[in-house]
């Protein structure tokens, strides 16, 4: 079982780590083994030479060449309908849930475990009706 995601021109990529952490970007060219020139217009991050440990390669490709201009990745991007995909991957799900969950305060935290309580004991109950 070999690689499925390469770093190439037109990956999409997720920035895990820095001031742009949780936007999507396009890797518009690569620099050297380390680094890479990125552009992510639809998601506020501007064109960039980024570390390759700060990236994660997602599953999706654009199509542009090398040092594509910002308006042609906008436009690649657009006609990939990536915004959309991305929103329906469990990922971003998965990221969205983590962002909700630590901007709850105190009494969003309270009412969430009355709910598990509440859920645990109807639970029970169905369970304890099926023995």
């Amino acid at each position: 079982m070999g690689y499925e995601k390469f770093v190439e021109i037109g990956r999409v990529a997720y920035v895990a780590v820095g001031p742009n952490k949780g936007k999507l970007v396009v890797i518009v060219d690569v620099v050297d083994q380390n680094r890479a020139l990125v552009d992510g217009p639809c998601s506020g991050v501007s064109r960039q030479m980024v570390n390759f440990k700060t990236l994660q390669l997602t599953k999706f490709v654009v199509k542009v060449g090398p040092g594509a201009r910002t308006s042609t990745v906008t436009k690649a991007w657009n006609v990939a309908d990536i915004t959309k995909k991305w929103a329906e991957t469990s990922w971003a799900k998965r990221q969205n849930d983590i962002s909700l969950r630590a901007a709850m305060n105190d009494f969003d935290r309270f009412k969430l475990m009355k709910a598990k309580q509440a859920r645990r004991g109807m639970q029970s109950q169905l369970y304890g009706k099926a023995m």
